[in-house]
């Protein structure tokens, strides 16, 4: 059973995760949000249904999505042991947001087993709470490898409609501040050559739109996300901070060379043959990255293979092998 909250790309990894899981024999029951809006209220929603489905299904084991506030949901919940998988965001909000510390320590303590999707996370998580020292695991967000199969760019760019001279560089994601789409406009509009398209929306918007050579897109339906990848040269993630990188391995396995940064989870599954890691902060150094990244083949199989290493069926695997092992250890 699944608690989780209404986080688009966390949705789509939920959602491929219970389908690998089906596929390997294991009937699965998802209590999910499904929407943005609601504020607070919707929490309660998630907890109404979670309960419900608890008491119909009689999990073996919970398996929440986000420390705070479906770990804690899952928690109160059932009476089935709970593994909690943290994403990032739920990281960040400890001691940031009031209450969020304790709650997180409560979750962790209670909880069978705690994944990380990234060792770059975990070591974040363990530092701020100190009880999820020797519980965590490292089970990275997989990836369909079969929904981002390479795609011919010059089918994918007319589906799309973005053609043009020279490379063609995509960043997919939140126009926020994190995700640092200033600095690679910024660092674009160095390089003089090519297009860069922003596929995503933002408060950083107004500051993106009316640039030479770049486009912003707005948000676009997930489905419409492999033609995108499909349709760029190079995709651009280099945040401030990223605790995983999600878009930056969906690229890979697209066999889309990627420019990330080296802060957060990318360092764990970009290699040199797929892509260029680089200082969020060093504008020089993103523009000879953008610079590098395109003189690499498209598409580029070396980005495909290290990306196969987190299919989603293997990492369904791992996270069946954690979810069994805390189900075999509950209390008869």
């Amino acid at each position: 059973m699944w608690p989780g909250r209404d986080d688009p790309d966390l949705g789509v990894f939920v959602r491929g995760l219970a389908e690998a899981l089906s596929a390997r024999g294991h009937e699965v029951e998802r209590a999910v949000l499904d929407r943005r809006g609601g504020g607070r209220s919707r929490y309660f929603t998630l907890a109404r249904d979670a309960v419900s489905a608890a008491r119909r299904f009689r999990p073996d084991v919970v398996h929440a999505h986000f420390l705070v506030p479906a770990g804690l949901i899952a928690t109160l919940a059932a009476r089935a042991p709970v593994v909690v998988t943290a994403h990032g965001q739920d990281v960040r909000n400890v001691g940031a947001r009031v209450g969020v510390r304790m709650a997180t320590r409560a979750v962790v303590r209670r909880a069978a087993a705690v994944i990380a999707v990234s060792d770059f996370l975990r070591r974040e998580l363990e530092a701020k709470v100190p009880e999820a020292r020797g519980k965590t695991e490292v089970v990275s967000s997989g990836v369909d490898l079969e929904r981002f199969a390479p795609r011919g760019p010059a089918a994918a760019r007319e589906r799309v409609g973005w053609n043009g001279e020279g490379p063609a560089y995509l960043c997919v994601g939140s126009l926020t501040e994190r995700k640092n789409v200033v600095r690679l406009a910024d660092a674009f509009a160095a390089i003089g050559a090519g297009r860069l398209a922003f596929v995503g929306d933002g408060p950083l918007r107004r500051e993106l739109e009316g640039r030479a050579r770049v486009r912003v897109v707005g948000g676009v339906p997930y489905d419409a996300v492999p033609d995108w990848l499909g349709a760029a040269d190079v995709v651009c993630q280099p945040s401030l901070v990223e605790p995983f990188g999600m878009a930056a391995l969906e690229a890979m396995a697209a066999g889309r060379t990627v420019v990330a940064s080296r802060v957060g989870g990318a360092p764990e599954f970009v290699t040199p043959e797929a892509g260029v890691l680089v200082d969020p902060l060093d504008d020089a150094a993103l523009s000879h990255a953008l610079v590098t990244a395109a003189r690499l083949p498209v598409p580029n199989e070396a980005a495909r293979q290290a990306a196969a290493a987190h299919d989603i069926r293997r990492q369904a695997a791992r996270v069946e092998e954690i979810l069994e092992r805390a189900a075999r250890g509950r209390p008869a």
